[in-house]
């Protein structure tokens, strides 16, 4: 009697379980592959490298012997730290720097694009950002607000190429600083909310994320602006951040960089992108050697090691670390050593004026 109650018991269990496995959808569904190849994780670049896509908002202040660490142990050898800000937040993160840690930090601007439509305001930003590089500031970084949410006294949304802020594109190239700009953000974003959208996921879990083509904008209508913007300043470098939202479309992003001299990339938050196409990938990079920067994006150390290894490894089919970003897995370029070196530092100390080369040799 026992052993029946017992097997009674556990058949419902099974029961049970098969029951949940069949109603679980595909939010909880996250196989862990069966798949055997060679291949480990890489958690040290092979060559020392800049991040020129960092977020630290606290630099004027906090103590930045963890972050060092965290750098050292990957083999970082220089953060930009994109959120700078402007006037005494740039002095005291450049007097943070300088006591403690020289050259491994660089600082970028930022414009507050609030007032626009006031008399003056394009005057004072563009004397404000002179102050901000004679301060310690050695870029200028646009945030994605600018399109998608800065608007003017009456509403509106500023556009990217709003002519106000022609100036300030001219002035950065007259100083020599390079502008790293995130514009829009993933075309799927604007697609329809269904079983065909490759962000579906991330959209139902993060549904502010969802646009429209009246919120603000159509997508292809953001893209324009930028790249209106781009033409129009051919003096002035800018570093398309994300690589523009076109690393799932290698071969437009290739013409645009053909039709755009002063445009070069960042690959923060699309190396999903580029580990599901390896071949396409690898060829692109050795074409573009010279157009390709290094970036991460969000600060998680944890994070790192799976653009190390899709850029430094010819290992096959391992996983990405965001399921809701890349339900795929990944697959390494296996770079030459010299585009590497050009992509982790070679192009940025090209672009971003002052850093140590010596830290790269």
């Amino acid at each position: 009697m026992n052993l029946l109650k017992l097997t009674t018991f556990l058949i419902c269990i099974c029961l049970t379980t098969m029951l949940k496995a069949q109603q679980m959808g595909f939010e909880e569904y996250n196989p862990i592959s069966t798949l055997v190849v060679e291949g480990e994780e890489v958690k040290k670049a092979k060559f020392p490298f800049i991040d020129v896509h960092s977020h630290q908002f606290r630099m004027a202040t906090q103590d930045l012997s963890e972050l060092i660490a965290a750098m050292d142990a990957m083999n970082m050898g220089v953060m930009v730290n994109l959120s700078g800000g402007s006037g005494d937040n740039i002095k005291l993160a450049i007097k943070n720097i300088k006591e403690n840690y020289p050259n491994r930090f660089v600082v970028f601007a930022n414009v507050n694009f609030d007032g626009i439509d006031t008399p003056g305001w394009t005057e004072n930003a563009v004397a404000r950002l002179e102050e901000d590089v004679k301060n310690g500031a050695k870029g200028l970084k646009i945030y994605k607000s600018l399109g998608l949410r800065a608007k003017d006294s009456n509403g509106e949304f500023i556009a990217v190429d709003d002519e106000r802020i022609d100036p300030i594109w001219a002035k950065c190239g007259a100083l020599g600083i390079p502008v790293l700009i995130h514009t829009a953000d993933p075309k799927s974003f604007w697609d329809p909310f269904d079983s065909k959208n490759e962000r579906w996921l991330e959209l139902k879990t993060r549904p502010g994320r969802k646009r429209s083509a009246v919120d603000p904008a159509p997508w292809e209508e953001l893209i324009q602006q930028q790249h209106n913007v781009f033409k129009k300043h051919p003096n002035t470098k800018f570093i398309n951040a994300h690589m523009g939202w076109h690393a799932n479309n290698l071969g437009k992003l290739g013409e645009f960089l053909d039709a755009m001299p002063n445009m070069y990339v960042g690959i923060g938050a699309v190396i999903a992108e580029l580990g599901r196409q390896p071949r396409n990938a690898k060829a692109f990079f050795i074409k573009y050697q010279d157009r390709i920067l290094f970036g991460k994006d969000s600060w998680k150390p944890e994070e790192f090691p799976t653009y190390f290894r899709v850029l430094e490894s010819d290992d096959e089919y391992f996983p990405y670390y965001k399921k809701y970003h890349a339900f795929w897995a990944m697959y390494g370029l296996d770079l030459p050593d010299e585009v590497l070196k050009k992509v982790y530092a070679g192009n940025a100390v090209k672009l971003i004026p002052g850093l140590d080369q010596s830290l790269f040799d």
